[in-house]
């Protein structure tokens, strides 16, 4: 019996020029929820418009994917931005990437911030508040946009502080700490790469909101979307994997409400 439903999330577009790093038309035949680079880490208007179309056209529901503005880092090395610029960043990306949202047919259903933005908002709430501030611009004024981020973390509460719906979601292919953060990528371990170790991780993250840290404790993740990082090689099989495994166990693999 089906006893409860979970996302499944993958980066999208994350190339630029000729130069291309995700499996976008295979990951789009797995996940749910496609989070697309907004041009400041990745994607460039090219990019971004076609994976618009093709998520669209499977039914996969679009998300912008914003970071700081580091495309020669990839979106992952720590910057200091002022907080009202921040703001003005993230709405400009997500307005972007909405345009070819809407003339595909679809539009930008939600937003989680990608890297080093993703990781400074879960413990500093003038980053955090700034990153819902510009969601709140991009949204409107009584408009709901989701924002994705670690459970427990200040971007969540600041997202639900803005008036925006706030989603948690779980890394399948990262380590945690015993904090229930994610293990910095420079540690050795904190991706990985053994594909029956994240089936299963993504599968006791959906049936039991908890998994073994890197210290050997026990930590919560409790989610409503699990993230399968699509610059990994072999992610799309590694997607497929997990979807399969997740059904075999009685989830639901779906967009979350």
């Amino acid at each position: 019996m089906i006893t409860r439903a979970v996302d499944l999330n993958a980066d999208l577009g994350e190339g630029f020029g000729r130069w291309t790093l995700t499996d976008d038309e295979a990951l789009l035949s797995v996940v749910t929820s496609a989070n697309v680079a907004c041009g400041f880490h990745a994607g460039d208007p090219s990019i971004m418009r076609r994976v618009c179309e093709l998520a669209a056209a499977r039914g996969v529901r679009i998300g912008a994917q914003v970071s700081y503005r580091d495309l020669a880092g990839f979106g992952r090395r720590p910057m200091d931005v002022p907080p009202g610029e921040l703001a003005d960043e993230i709405a400009y990306q997500i307005g972007a990437l909405e345009v070819f949202a809407r003339a595909a047919g679809s539009r930008v259903s939600y937003v989680k911030p990608h890297g080093a933005l993703y990781n400074r908002t879960v413990h500093d709430a003038a980053q955090a508040a700034a990153v819902a501030a510009g969601v709140r611009i991009a949204a409107g004024p009584d408009a709901d946009l989701p924002v994705l981020g670690l459970p427990g973390s200040l971007l969540l509460a600041a997202a639900a502080d803005a008036g925006l719906t706030p989603i948690p979601e779980a890394f399948a292919d990262r380590a945690y700490t015993g904090a229930g953060t994610l293990v910095p990528r420079g540690e050795p371990g904190a991706v990985l790469h053994d594909p029956d170790a994240v089936v299963a991780r993504a599968v006791a993250m959906a049936a039991e909101g908890a998994v073994p840290a890197a210290d050997g404790s026990r930590v919560a993740v409790a989610a409503l979307s699990l993230c399968v990082h699509g610059d990994t090689p072999g992610a799309a099989a590694l997607a497929g994997r997990v979807r399969e495994a997740l059904a075999a166990a009685g989830i639901r693999v779906e967009a979350f409400a």
